[in-house]
Parts: C-alpha cells; structure tokens; sequence
C-alpha cells in the first residue's frame, strides 16, 4: 500500500469514527434546538518526507451556537416594553376629583330633579297643551345641560336615563305623583308646576351651602334665578288663566313673598330669598 492510499483510508475511517459518535449522542428535546455539528476535513499535501496518519490528515470539530428563534429574541424587549407601557399609562383620576362625596352626591341629585322638572312639563303639555308648559320645559334642559357639564368636567357617571325614568327613587315617586295629580284639571297642572319650582329653590339653596366651588355656585345660583322666575309665572297663570289665587306648597310665607316682589332674573342665589 503506497503513502497516498494510507492517507486516505486514515481519512475515511476518522470522518466514519466521529459520524457514529455523533450517532450516539442523546437526541435533542423536542424544544431544544437542534446544533449543527460542521466536521471540517483538511488533507494536507503529499508529503515529500514519511508522515504519520496523524500528521498526514487533520480533522477540526467546530461547534457551531444555535441562533436564538425569533420569539426568544424579542421576548426581554417585549418584557421591558409590557412594563414600559403599565408605568407610563395614565393614572386614572378620582371620579370626584375637587369634589367631596357630599358635592358629588348633589349634581347627581340636582341633574335628575331639573330632568323631573322638564319630564313633568312635557308631560303636562302633552295632556293640556299650554304655552307655558312647553316653554318652561325649554328652559329645564338647559338646567339639566349645565348640571350634566359640570358632571362631566368632574368625571362623575351621568345618572340621567329616558323621560319619566328616575334613577333616584324618590325622584321616581314625586315624578308619578306629580303627573297624576296635574292630569286632573289645569289647575292642578299649574300647581304642580310650582311645586316643582318651590322643591327645586328649596333644594338648590340647600347644595349651594355644601359647596364653595365657584363653578358649581355660578350654576345653582342661574338654576336658582330661572326658578324663581318659573314660579311667579305659574303663580300668574292660575290667576289669569285659572281664576284662583296660588298659595305657596313648601316655602315659608316669607321667602314666598320675597321671590313675588323681586325683580324678574333677580334670583339672590347666594342668600335665602
């Protein structure tokens, strides 16, 4: 056998060696990635001089790292984005925010009784078909628009549903009583109408003491003065249209007569009228 021969049957049989160790080694895990193993084969020239097989072949075994699967890769980025995006999202304000519960609580009450104030009219219009009904009832939703502004500039839920629906209860019940005795005669519609302006006076001056935020006085005190303005129309109406006196139903007979004798618009807001 000459010197070539030797060299490459050394070859054949260190390439076949390493395959079937290759062989052996325990499968890779179905979520372990498979390493490529690169056998890399030199064949160094036909020496002049007697080599060794050694010497003759050299046989290099490179490990080549697997590259990370793409999920892998973006997983630390995708990690410290998630938490990125948690720290830097906005904190959710306090649904009162400026307000305490007790301010809260009044718009909330305030938009449903100016809404009963309008429900009751157009009711009472559908039923009687009088101006004034419709028109006071114009007025009542602009009273409900500038509560339900001020509910949405403080981040409180808007309690307001259909006509005649009530979320507070009590509002519920004035709202089908007062319907069913102003459907009886004009008359009594008339003096439901100021019942309902007396009620609202009556309330309004007791929130606007609850609160001293500017915007929310500015807004009773306008409801205050379209109220007071509303009741003495009423109070005219049963005397011309109905031919009977109107007797004050909740206020004292003193700030009754106060809101008869003030100027139409004036409505005092800030003080007892």
């Amino acid at each position: 056998m000459n010197k070539k021969s030797a060299i490459r049957i050394t070859t054949v049989l260190l390439v076949l060696a390493l395959a079937i160790a290759g062989c052996s080694t325990p499968p890779a895990s179905k979520n372990s990635p498979a390493v490529p193993v690169v056998i890399v084969v030199t064949a160094t020239p036909e020496p002049v001089s007697p080599v060794s097989a050694t010497e003759a072949a050299t046989v290099e075994v490179i490990s080549v790292e697997p590259e990370a699967t793409a999920a892998e890769a973006t997983a630390p980025q995708a990690a410290v984005e998630q938490v990125t995006a948690t720290a830097s999202a906005p904190v959710l304000e306090n649904q009162a925010m400026g307000l305490n519960t007790e301010e809260a609580a009044a718009l909330l009450f305030m938009i449903e009784e100016e809404k009963l104030a309008r429900d009751v009219y157009n009711a009472m219009f559908a039923t009687w078909n009088i101006q004034i009904f419709q028109n006071i009832a114009g007025s009542e939703q602009t009273h409900v628009d500038q509560i339900g502004s001020l509910i949405s500039n403080y981040n409180l839920p808007n309690p307001t549903q259909a006509p005649g629906i009530f979320t507070d209860q009590s509002l519920q019940a004035l709202y089908n009583s007062l319907v069913a005795q102003g459907n009886q005669s004009f008359n009594d519609a008339i003096k439901v109408g100021g019942a309902i302006e007396e009620i609202d006076i009556i309330d309004l001056q007791t929130r606007l003491a609850q609160t001293d935020n500017a915007d929310i006085q500015l807004a009773y005190n306008n409801l205050m003065n379209g109220s007071y303005n509303h009741l003495k129309s009423f109070v005219n109406t049963l005397s011309t249209q109905g031919g009977e006196v109107y007797s004050q139903q909740y206020l004292t007979a003193e700030q009754f007569q106060t809101i008869l004798n003030s100027p139409q618009g004036n409505g005092q807001g800030k003080g007892k009228p």
